[in-house]
């Protein structure tokens, strides 16, 4: 699909992947910033662009792309085996409860599904896993997030801007962040509003306020302070990665030893083409691997070197030996939901 795409789309792509500006008219500072950067943009034409490249497919969606732990409750990361003889039936089984949001089949010899489990209460996480190995007779292995060192799903396309992202939250109004746990039910009202992106409108904040009875200005202050607070991690286009060519999803698993953790960690998230990084727990006899990133690649060829550059930054730390390490390519996707982040809200929910 990326051949479809001119060299100003490009621009857009590479630029808004995050930064775009929490104003009640965005696309006029958005588009003279790219101007600024030598791309020859209108407001209008900039709105007609993002407008088509929603509706095409190119991005997922435009908007506020929301924290949903800083908002409350949890999510957790699953792996299970599902026998080849009955892989739909457990599939199914797994598929069936709510709390399930994403689930992808990848090639390991034994652990070959792999799903997101995000739940409003942290010990629902046990309940509902009890239910699952009931239900299928299967085992299965919560691998929690223990550190997170990088979370920054960003797809570069070829083309202008390919360096350089552009952050306008300088335009964003001033806040004051709070410390306060949870939300208000207004806050709610607008994270429930938002949280499968914004109008693709002149103005989008206004039509998100009018949709739930606030003022422009209380939902653009808000959104800005939720930035600011970490409820929201970035505001802009949020790719579709396969349209984009980014067709090789592997997650790579290394069992690094626990003295280098904190260093290896962040020295593999500094690359720009690992878009998640954490540590997890081991899994005695069964997984032995506690740091995973993720990397995406457009070929083969491409992932593999990203993978060996992994490798050899790990290298730079300890002694990786050939059973330290593996990658798991996704085969197919079995659930895509996304986190329900009404729910989780709606938990933490305070009075004004």
């Amino acid at each position: 699909m990326t051949a479809d795409l001119d060299d100003v789309d490009r621009a857009i792509l590479n630029a808004f992947q995050g930064g775009f500006p929490v104003v009640e008219r965005p696309f006029g500072p958005a588009a003279r910033a790219l101007r600024d950067h030598g791309i020859d943009v209108s407001e209008d034409e900039l709105l007609e662009r993002v407008q088509r490249l929603d509706d095409d497919g190119t991005i997922s969606r435009f908007g506020a792309l929301i924290d949903a732990e800083a908002i409350g409750g949890t999510a957790t990361l699953v792996a299970m085996h599902a026998p080849e003889d009955r892989f739909d039936e457990v599939v199914g089984m797994v598929n069936d409860h709510v709390e399930v949001a994403h689930n992808y089949e990848r090639n390991h010899p034994h652990l070959n599904v792999w799903f997101v489990l995000s739940v409003v209460d942290e010990d629902r996480v046990g309940e509902v896993l009890a239910e699952i190995e009931a239900e299928t007779g299967e085992a299965t292995y919560n691998l929690p997030k223990q550190q997170e060192f990088r979370v920054e799903a960003k797809f570069p396309v070829e083309g202008p801007l390919a360096e350089t992202s552009v952050d306008l939250s300088e335009e964003n109004p001033a806040v004051e962040t709070t410390d306060r746990d949870g939300l208000t039910p207004a806050e709610l009202d607008l994270v429930t509003e938002i949280q499968g992106g914004l109008p693709v409108t002149e103005t989008p904040y206004a039509d998100v306020a009018d949709d739930i009875g606030q003022d422009t200005d209380w939902v653009v202050e808000t959104i800005a302070r939720f930035l600011a607070e970490g409820k929201v991690r970035r505001v802009g286009v949020v790719p579709n990665h396969y349209a984009l060519g980014y067709s090789e999803n592997g997650m790579t698993v290394w069992d690094v030893p626990d003295d280098v953790v904190d260093e290896v960690g962040p020295a593999v998230a500094s690359f720009d083409f690992v878009t998640h990084c954490y540590e997890r727990p081991r899994h005695d006899d069964v997984w032995p691997y506690n740091v995973f990133a993720m990397t995406h690649g457009r070929s083969e060829e491409e992932s593999e070197q990203r993978i060996e550059q992994v490798k050899e930054r790990m290298e730079a730390y300890w002694d990786v030996g050939k059973d330290d390490w593996d990658t798991l390519f996704s085969s197919q996707i079995l659930k895509k939901t996304g986190i329900r982040i009404d729910e989780r809200a709606e938990a933490t929910v305070r009075d004004e």
